[in-house]
């Protein structure tokens, strides 16, 4: 299983907005990926719901994971875009 744990960069957390960006990403990666605080249960990162549930903050751990072929590229191009905290989908995701 391929994982990445990075910081939230927005400083609202993964709320409303960032969420929104977020969720689309892991849509878009074409693999299952799940998203989970350090210490928590994963959830399916292409849910809108599951990734609000999470109540992650800016600047807390989360983990990034999955185990389907071509996870890798994935899981960085996701981490990325969390550790930034990027206002908009960058097309590299």
């Amino acid at each position: 299983m391929a994982e990445r744990r990075v910081n939230v960069g927005w400083a609202e957390g993964l709320h409303a907005r960032p969420a929104s960006i977020f969720v689309r990403a892991a849509t878009a990666a074409g693999v299952p990926v799940t998203i989970a605080k350090a210490d928590g249960n994963p959830v399916n990162a292409a849910s809108m719901l599951a990734v609000l549930g999470l109540g992650a903050q800016g600047g807390e751990e989360i983990v990034l994971a999955s185990d389907a072929e071509g996870a890798d590229a994935a899981l960085d191009r996701l981490a990325r875009l969390v550790a930034e905290g990027l206002e908009e989908l960058p097309e590299t995701v």
